[in-house]
């Protein structure tokens, strides 16, 4: 009989203790047989029945709900991002050890399973994988769909991690937190964020912002930012466009800024059959 989510979360996470750092004093963290991460001065956050913990030590609200990350993981799911996830993959095997690799600005978890999963099916070296969010909703999602792997809510400005803990942190289309990428990488660690490139998207933007600003993309100053905190930086570019099924157009536009605005009608009325992925995945090292 298959264990609870909550419990079997609380055994994963217990095998991979040493990762956490309470947020509140630091201190280091056991997980209890009662499903909660406690450090010694009894700071203590609970273990969700979706299987994560919520490490927020202040409230916080975020623009991103419910609906967003469900269209988020059909999208995801549907293969349309699988390049970028075997290029995040070929880099980590090249390290050719066990990984523990922390996705920052998770949301529902589907980029680092598939990333995982990839990472398994071509590896016998371990992967650990750890998703963070200040987003609670994508969080639920990801412990309710993805199992051994370890979720929580939390800010990066305070960090339920140790020092020097991970192998590689992502950073995937969402915004970065360099002091604390430094203090959480290992020696000889990466860290690979992944920015829209000029194509990304295209046919949206065509679509929906033809003849503004908003049409056009450039990544240009997100890039010299990251080349500035790191000693040495490899980019590589990820491009194609590929068709797309009818069904999955709303559901990209819904999962983007771009769609937020749009009225349902016309989002429904798109007639798109092709949409280009095209990304620049930054790889800096300290």
């Amino acid at each position: 009989m298959a264990l609870p989510r909550k419990v079997a979360s609380a055994n994963y996470m217990r095998e991979n203790q040493e990762l956490f750092a309470c947020p509140i004093c630091g201190d280091e963290m056991t997980v209890t047989d009662d499903c909660s991460v406690v450090c010694d001065n009894r700071h203590s956050f609970d273990i969700a029945k979706q299987g994560y913990v919520n490490f927020m030590t202040h409230a916080a609200t975020s623009m991103y709900g419910k609906d967003l990350f469900e269209a988020r993981k059909l999208v995801i799911e549907s293969g349309l991002y699988a390049p970028m996830h075997t290029a995040i993959c070929d880099l980590l095997k090249q390290m050719n050890t066990n990984v523990a690799v922390l996705d920052t600005g998770c949301g529902e978890g589907s980029h680092l399973e598939s990333i995982k999963n990839k990472f398994q099916e071509q590896s016998d070296n371990r992967f650990v994988g750890v998703g963070i969010d200040i987003a609670k909703e994508g969080i639920i999602a990801a412990g309710r769909h993805y199992n051994d792997m370890i979720w929580c809510v939390g800010d990066l400005a305070k960090s339920p991690y140790q020092q020097a803990s991970f192998n590689a942190i992502l950073n995937i289309l969402s915004p970065a937190n360099y002091t604390e990428f430094k203090r959480l990488l290992k020696p000889n660690g990466l860290v690979i964020k992944v920015v829209p490139q000029s194509g990304y998207l295209q046919q949206l933007r065509a679509l929906f912002f033809a003849d503004s600003e908003k049409e056009s993309y450039s990544n240009e100053l997100t890039v010299e930012r990251f080349k500035e905190n790191f000693l040495e930086v490899e980019v590589k570019r990820i491009t194609q466009t590929i068709e797309i099924n009818q069904e999955l157009v709303p559901l990209l536009m819904h999962m983007t800024p771009m769609g937020w605005h749009q009225k349902n009608e016309d989002v429904a009325a798109t007639n798109l059959t092709e949409i280009t992925i095209d990304l620049d995945i930054l790889i800096g090292k300290m």
